[in-house]
């Protein structure tokens, strides 16, 4: 992992358009559709898995827990053989990895590539359904003096691809940190630092040719962690904005609710001032610590937990980033396990999922985005209504639930079992519930425009069963249970683009006010 600078652009930038308030107009796309010429595969989100950890699990476990968790994407960072061959048969899709102090040989040596490729690869592969080669970790910047040797060892190891008529079926890249890019925020204004384009322009001619993504590691926990006070935690997050809290662009006035779609837009506009526009970028680390020093305060479990969550959402909600929502990014988690023999800072050894004992650090609540993850291993999931959310906009998503989402609210009415307490919170929840085992707890049931969480714990107090403890325990006991078939209402959730325009008077104020403050005030600050 590298943490991502930034430049000081990105303050002014945030700091005027954070109080923007804008109209809602609808916006055209800057960019045409790119075109995807990569199988047209469902988003996904996987996982990274690294091994400094104590008493890490034999690869069989390590199999059978990844079928356990439905983990279907899995990234290494090396080609453990071992591994490779308990994944034989598994159908679980790896990404191998050349590590970097192998680069100077393989770049060096086309004999050295194809050797490689035909130990790493070849011995596996279709019983191990390797997906991609990632070439070295974030070369550019963490051992620059490779970079010359990056695009030989590329096209060495895909010449061994080709030679083994593997190159269609085993995509090439290399994972980039984010600091690559400079000028990040706004998007529209982001470029790759030019001391690297000679490198840059070559790797993403190769990733146009051989239809391969770019590979990008985004931490948005950097991005806030270097830019406290300007920008918004619940940003970072992904958590429900109000208008005036989404950072908009002034070029192209596309608005963003959350930092991960803004970096990967930052990714799409570098890539456009080098002209190219068909490589579709490829999340290869993204996470959130859950444990940290005194320095680093944010890095706790509940935001973690709610990162993590939201991110699955966002993916498997196929909405896309504001520039270009018809490609949903896929993502790899960093990472599965805490890997506790990591050195110092803290929170470097907390960024799993899981302890090394396979015991989960904190429970997802992705229940409403299918399997992923599925280490609530008694599935008994509850929905109901966030804390600190204000009683209108609970009153409204409780309204739907009972009227055009059909759930049966008769249990809160006065002088039923759940009618107390008398609150509209209270009485949320039970809606939401209601609504979420009605529909056997489908992808984005248990959202209500961000106002509703999912739950392990039985909500149920008192005399008031909520309904997911009811089916629980008509479950136990055979008893046989009315259903009632979705009602095809469309599933409430949160919409996380708006193509919305700027008043012609605010946004000249905007532009005005960014290019003084860059024009006269870096000059002499940097």
């Amino acid at each position: 992992m590298a943490k991502s600078k930034h430049t000081l652009c990105f303050f002014h930038f945030l700091i005027i358009t954070i109080f923007l308030v804008s109209s809602a107009t609808s916006s055209s796309n800057l960019f045409p559709e790119i075109k995807v010429q990569q199988g047209q595969e469902e988003p996904y989100v996987g996982v990274n898995i690294g091994i400094d950890v104590s008493n890490f699990l034999s690869p069989p476990d390590l199999v059978s827990f990844l079928q356990l968790q439905k983990v279907t994407h899995i990234r290494l960072y090396d080609a453990d053989p071992e591994i490779l061959k308990a994944l034989s048969k598994s159908k679980i899709r790896v990404i191998v990895s050349v590590p970097n102090n192998e680069l100077l040989a393989i770049g060096s040596s086309n004999a050295t590539a194809a050797a490689w490729v035909g130990r790493n690869v070849a011995a596996y592969y279709p019983e191990t359904l390797i997906t991609a080669i990632a070439v070295g970790d974030e070369v550019l910047t963490t051992v620059p003096s490779s970079a010359p040797l990056l695009m030989s060892a590329i096209e060495s190891l895909y010449s061994a691809l080709v030679a083994a008529n593997l190159h269609t079926q085993i995509k090439i890249s290399t994972p980039s940190a984010a600091s690559i890019i400079l000028d990040p925020f706004p998007p529209s204004q982001a470029f790759f630092n030019q001391s690297l384009t000679p490198v840059l322009s070559q790797l993403l001619k190769f990733l146009s040719r051989t239809q391969s993504p770019l590979m990008m590691n985004l931490y948005p926990y950097y991005v806030f962690m270097e830019n406290k006070g300007v920008v918004p935690l619940d940003n970072s997050l992904f958590k429900p904005l109000t208008p005036s809290k989404e950072m908009v662009d002034p070029n192209t006035l596309l608005h963003y609710t959350n930092v991960l779609d803004a970096m990967i837009d930052s990714v799409y506009f570098s890539m456009k001032n080098l002209n190219v526009t068909d490589v579709v970028v490829l999340v290869t680390e993204t996470g959130w610590p859950s444990k940290g020093d005194s320095k680093e305060p944010y890095a706790t479990i509940d935001n973690a937990d709610t990162y993590n969550s939201n991110m699955i959402k966002h993916i498997y909600d196929r909405i896309g980033s504001p520039l270009h929502p018809e490609i949903t990014s896929s993502v790899y988690i960093y990472e599965l396990f805490n890997e506790d023999l990591r050195s110092p800072p803290l929170s470097e050894a907390n960024w799993g999922l899981f302890y090394g004992n396979s015991t989960p650090v904190y429970l997802l609540h992705v229940s409403g985005s299918g399997t992923f993850l599925a280490n609530d291993t008694t599935n008994q999931t509850y929905c109901i209504a966030m804390d600190g959310v204000d009683k209108k906009t609970l009153q409204a998503a409780l309204d739907w639930a009972c009227g055009p989402g059909r759930a049966n609210c008769s249990q809160i009415q006065p002088g039923e079992s759940c009618y107390q307490p008398s609150d509209v919170k209270n009485h949320a929840s039970y809606a939401f519930d209601s609504y979420y085992q009605k529909t056997g707890k489908a992808v984005g049931s248990c959202d209500f425009k961000g106002v509703a969480m999912i739950t392990t714990s039985d909500p149920s107090h008192g005399s008031c069963k909520f309904p997911g403890s009811k089916k629980i325990i008509n479950t136990k006991t055979s008893q046989v249970v009315n259903s009632t078939k979705a009602s095809g209402a469309s599933t409430i959730r949160l919409t996380t683009i708006h193509h919305t325009r700027i008043s012609i008077s605010n946004l000249g104020l905007h532009v005005l006010l960014s290019v003084a403050f860059c024009l006269f005030y870096y000059p002499f600050h940097l």
